[in-house]
Parts: C-alpha cells; sequence; structure tokens
C-alpha cells in the first residue's frame, strides 16, 4: 500500500540495542547502547491468546483535540510507583495536515516516536489507541463519515494504521502494540468484523508480528466473539455502574440528576457488588478467552464527583477480580479528575509530592491489586 510522505520505520531509525540514538529528542546521543537502559525492567512477552497483566494508565496529551508533547517524566514517575503500561488514546486530526486526512504531519508523529522511546527507556508497554480514527469516534462531534460503512473512512483508517505499522515495523510485541478504535459503538458483529478485518489486514502487510488489540462493541461492554480468529486479542472497560464512575461527568448527560451513590449501590432489580460484578463483567471476557483472545481492561475509574469511599470500595473490588482472572488494566488519567495526580477531589486529603497532589489512598490500593 503506497502511504503519502511514508519516512523509514523508527524501529530502523531510532531503536539500535534497546537504546534510542537519535531523533527522538532524549538527548541520549554518545551512551553506551549496552548500558544506557540497563535500568529498565524487563517486560513481559505478550501475544494475542495470552496478554500480560500490565498495570498502568491513560495519557492524554494528544485526547480529543489536544496536541501536546508527552512528557517523559510521567513514564518515569509510573515506572517509578511500580506500574509498566500506558495507553495513549489519540486524535487522528493531530497528524493530518490541513484537514487533508490522507497527508501526515511529521512533527507530530515525532512527539508519538518519542513516546515509544520513553517506553522503552523506563521498561513501559505502550499502546497506541485512535480515540479518534478516522470514521469514528465517540467524542464530539461525531466524524462525517463513517468507517463502519463508508468505504472512503475505511480506506483511510486503514492507511493511518499500516503508516504506523511501517514507522514501528519490527519493535517487540512487548514494548508496543497497537488498539485500533477505541469503544465501537452498537454493531452487528458482522459489521464490524469485516472493518476489523480490513484494518488487520492493512497492518500486517506492513508489520505481519504486530500485536493488536481490539476494544469490544458496545462502547467497549459487549465481547468481540466475531473476532477470535483474526489473531488480535481484546480489550473491555472497567465504568460499571455508570451511577459511580460517571457521577456527575459534565459530558454524560443526564448525571447530575442522578442520585448521590453508594456501594455497593442497587440500580433497578440489580444489587452492583462484588459477586453481581464478577458474573456481569468478568464471567463472558473468561470465555472469549477460552476462544483464544487474551483479555486486558483498557480504561477504569471514577469522576472526581463521586465519594472518595464509594470509589475506593468498587475500584478495590474490581482491580482484585481482574487479578483473579489475570487482566491488566489502565486508569483513565495519571494526571486528572480520574487518576491519583492532581484529581481535584473535594474529600481527599492529599499528599504534596513533587509539585502536585497524590492521591496516596487510591495508588496503594492500585500497588496492592485492590488489597
Amino acid at each position: 500500500m503506497a502511504l503519502p510522505n511514508m519516512q523509514t520505520p523508527i524501529s530502523r531509525r531510532y531503536f539500535v540495542n534497546r537504546t534510542l540514538v537519535a531523533g527522538a529528542g532524549l538527548g541520549l546521543a554518545g551512551l553506551n547502547p549496552s548500558r544506557a537502559f540497563a535500568a529498565a525492567a524487563p517486560l513481559p512477552e505478550a501475544t494475542p491468546q495470552k496478554l500480560p497483566r500490565w498495570r498502568g494508565f491513560n495519557l492524554l496529551e494528544k485526547f480529543n483535540g489536544q496536541n501536546r508533547p508527552f512528557r517523559e517524566q510521567d513514564f518515569e514517575w509510573i515506572a517509578e510507583l511500580g506500574f509498566n503500561f500506558v495507553r495513549l488514546p489519540m486524535d487522528y486530526r493531530m497528524w493530518i495536515e490541513d484537514n487533508d486526512w490522507t497527508k501526515f504531519r511529521e512533527p507530530t508523529l515525532k512527539e508519538i516516536d518519542e513516546a515509544v522511546g520513553f517506553g522503552e527507556k523506563h521498561g513501559i508497554h505502550v499502546l497506541l489507541n485512535f480515540h479518534r480514527a478516522p470514521g469514528y469516534t465517540v467524542a464530539s462531534p461525531p466524524e462525517a463519515k463513517s468507517v463502519w460503512t463508508d468505504e472512503e473512512a475505511l480506506r483511510v483508517c486503514a492507511l493511518h494504521w499500516a503508516h504506523f505499522a511501517k514507522r514501528y515495523q519490527g519493535i517487540p510485541n512487548r514494548r508496543l502494540s497497537f488498539n485500533l478504535f477505541n469503544e465501537p459503538p452498537k454493531l452487528e458483529p458482522d459489521q464490524h468484523r469485516k472493518t476489523i478485518a480490513h484494518i488487520v489486514e492493512a497492518i500486517r502487510k506492513e508489520d505481519p508480528n504486530r500485536l493488536i488489540l481490539c476494544d469490544g462493541r458496545d462502547w467497549g461492554n459487549a465481547t468481540p466473539i466475531e473476532l477470535a480468529d483474526l489473531g488480535v486479542a481484546a480489550a473491555t472497560r472497567g465504568y460499571q455502574p455508570m451511577p459511580i464512575s460517571h457521577y456527575r461527568a459534565s459530558w454524560v448527560g443526564g448525571s447530575d440528576r442522578w442520585a448521590e451513590p453508594t456501594y455497593p449501590l442497587k440500580v433497578g432489580d440489580t444489587t452492583w457488588d462484588k459477586a453481581s460484578m464478577r458474573e456481569r463483567l468478568i464471567k463472558p471476557w473468561q470465555e472469549l478467552q477460552q476462544k483464544g483472545m487474551g483479555v486486558m481492561v483498557g480504561e477504569f475509574g471514577a469522576h472526581n464527583r463521586t465519594p472518595h469511599p464509594v470509589v475506593l470500595g468498587w475500584m478495590g473490588d474490581l482491580v482484585s477480580l481482574w487479578k483473579e482472572a489475570g487482566w491488566g488494566y489502565a486508569l483513565w488519567n495519571f494526571r486528572g479528575s480520574f487518576g491519583v495526580l492532581d484529581s481535584g477531589r473535594a474529600d481527599v486529603q492529599y499528599e504534596d509530592w513533587r509539585g502536585h497532589k497524590l492521591d496516596r489512598a487510591m495508588l496503594r490500593l492500585l500497588q496492592a491489586d485492590g488489597g
């Protein structure tokens, strides 16, 4: 597939003997390649059938219209605190030229290269996600053309993923993986499979072995069993029940009228507690694992308006269930309203930590996998 403005793959330009030696702005020229990253913890191998139990955070520098460079300090601190994973939910509009979705902006792509390099340096697995892909987003405004039904949108989306596949060709899967879409909508399984299969094929033409993760349908909640023969892994979500995770979230219509949540929480005829979450949120995805698809939790957490004791009780049960299942996970923020740093909660006694406000109780819960 001919790709406009295609550059030499980052795996050949930047990575030599596990050392980022040029071009990513890390100031590593002249370092001994055998010693530069000696301190980085080894990352586990990753396959579509068996994902490691990665643990970490989403970093939002290129999320939903934002286009800031990723911060090496985030990677350094995440590793220091005992985690080994970041998901980068990104907006494709940040790397196209003059609103032409077939032309790529190299300076922005180099900032993504830097993030891949930071992961290499600090022992962090990097999962690249198109939160806004050509033809689909859960954010506003919606895309003008739908990747699920429009041939041009599908072609362009495949073009973008093929560009990334060639750029990062050969970087080991223990270091880097691709997450094609963020939270596909309610779709017929055949329609979903057709789109995913087309993009997977485009990626594998450039990098046959790249690890690919696919969110479930129905905004990450429905198991994508229709993808079981494509050699991809799956990602679910940790936001149920929404009256806990998104209480008074400004982007969720009607959430300001929900009653202040408790945990356990009764919603209609369902009581949300550890037992019900095991039945509803764990077992269906374990059945998917039995079909040969690895599973992880790409996003979870609760907005800062939910009472902190409720968040900790609910989150502790979720995280311990994922530990039982052997699944990795990524909190939606590292810094921000869902995160462990600078979350802006009114009912937390924060710890001053390197110029930031640290939610030590939430951090300890994550470090202990729920206790």
